[in-house]
């Protein structure tokens, strides 16, 4: 790590700060909710109040796993050597206890948020799933054992941001979880997942040396460039599964997808470092297009 740790200073500005929260990762958190209100819109009514809490939720706990993030790699010194974002505890810009806080801040949040949630739906059981999005957000990076060091990292991404965060949004509208809404979960999880995995292919080389075993790390520069690829690729095979179950009017969605021809191209032919943060961005933006674009189709049909 570059400062030691208990000597790092508040000097952090807001930009900073913003920076640390990672905006380029935001479009993963926004994306299920609008393509599951999308699916909701074409089966049943979608309940507004419901979608835009499940947003609150979603965004909260994004920005609060990235800064739980940031405190855990900082401390542990797996910040040395990196080329995306500004962290700001492994660059001593923040104290790794503000940090933490800022995350529990985040986390505080999100709980709040799925709390109203859940006294309006009364689906109480919904605590349960919330108080394990919260955990599995923490010990991401955070714990003795964090499963983000153990190549989980992209099973917890599919899992939480994909499947849960999908279906979750649009079970509180709803109650129910049918087919096309669970084909959605799986197509917003495999291009968010694509997120991670092109970031932790741009890290892969620092990672490896600090010793934090990713995904990337354990399937190597060549498989994480196929894991990525196929990723998008499940994405689009998901949006032809959704209108084959809804309307073929979903198939627009797939322009733009269009957009990841030139990331995919330039993750196959062997970009690295500063190349692969346009990637990143790309494919969260992609995403959200993606999710947008669907959302519309179901919406208008």
């Amino acid at each position: 790590m570059s400062t030691p740790a208990g000597a790092a200073a508040t000097t952090a500005t807001p930009a900073q700060w913003l920076e640390g929260a990672r905006p380029r990762t935001l479009p993963a958190a926004v994306s299920p909710v609008v393509a599951a209100t999308g699916v909701v819109a074409f089966t049943d009514r979608v309940n507004p109040v419901a979608a835009l809490l499940a947003l609150v939720v979603s965004l909260a706990l994004q920005v609060g796993v990235n800064y739980a993030n940031d405190y855990s790699d900082g401390i542990r010194g797996t910040d040395a050597v990196r080329v995306g974002p500004v962290r700001l505890v492994g660059s001593g810009l923040a104290r790794p206890r503000t940090v933490r806080n800022a995350a529990f801040a985040c986390f505080a949040v999100a709980a709040v948020a799925g709390l109203a949630l859940v006294v309006l739906t009364g689906h109480w059981w919904l605590l349960a799933v919330g108080a394990a999005c919260v955990l599995a957000a923490w010990y991401y990076t955070g714990g003795r054992r964090p499963y983000g060091y153990a190549g989980l990292g992209e099973v917890f991404v599919f899992v939480f941001f994909g499947l849960v965060a999908t279906c979750g949004t649009g079970y509180v509208q709803t109650g129910t979880v049918g087919a096309a809404l669970l084909v959605t979960a799986v197509w917003v999880g495999a291009l968010t997942t694509a997120v991670l995995v092109a970031n932790n292919l741009r890290d892969l080389a620092g990672d490896a040396a600090s010793g934090k075993r990713t995904l990337a790390t354990r399937l190597g520069d060549r498989g994480t460039r196929f894991l990525y690829a196929a990723l998008v690729a499940v994405g689009a095979l998901g949006l032809v599964g959704v209108a084959l179950l809804t309307t073929p009017w979903v198939l627009l969605a797939l322009i733009a997808l269009v957009v990841l021809v030139k990331p995919v191209r330039a993750v196959v032919e062997g970009a690295r470092g500063r190349d692969l943060i346009a990637v990143l961005k790309a494919t969260g933006l992609a995403g959200l297009a993606t999710a947008l674009v669907s959302a519309l189709a179901l919406i208008l049909a």
